[in-house]
């Protein structure tokens, strides 16, 4: 399969989606970030100076889904009818786990939305708790799951 975002003269260009049947769409990201035990303790007991880590993080990461189209030059302006966005802790390895689920009933799927409500929610904990650690370290962002169109169901092997 070759790069649909590009010509037969290699220009960029929004795939054409005119002719693609409406279908329910679905995608999960998920990623990380590594804190400090300072960061951890304070997100966990809800001590943060900045309020609601967690709260404050899933708005934006919905607020980020919908704004996906004008982030990513290329992406459709899509008509979202789910964002679900939660948070997992681990101890043991000082990280928070955030996931983003997206949901369409469209011509073209959510991936992006989903990596881009991911991303902004572990960014904007970064930013609520950057006074105590400035050495957080945000990762493995990736598709986890994705359901629906022309290309199927995928699922991410570990």
């Amino acid at each position: 399969m070759g790069l649909t975002h590009f010509d037969e003269k290699g220009n960029a260009v929004m795939v054409d989606v005119t002719d693609k049947a409406i279908t329910e769409r679905e995608a999960v990201a998920g990623g990380r970030i590594r804190v400090n035990r300072k960061v951890y303790e304070a997100v966990e007991n809800g001590t943060a100076k900045k309020g609601d880590v967690f709260g404050v993080a899933r708005v934006a990461g919905i607020m980020a889904v919908k704004q996906t189209a004008n982030l990513i030059p290329l992406c459709h302006v899509l008509p979202i009818t789910k964002v679900g966005i939660e948070f997992f802790m681990y101890p043991e390895s000082l990280e928070i786990e955030a996931v983003c689920t997206v949901k369409v009933t469209g011509k073209t799927g959510v991936e992006m939305e989903a990596l881009t409500g991911v991303s902004t929610a572990l960014l904007t904990v970064y930013d609520m708790c950057k006074a105590m650690d400035k050495g957080m370290t945000i990762r493995d962002i990736r598709l986890v799951r994705k359901s629906g169109g022309k290309s199927g169901n995928y699922e991410r092997q570990l």
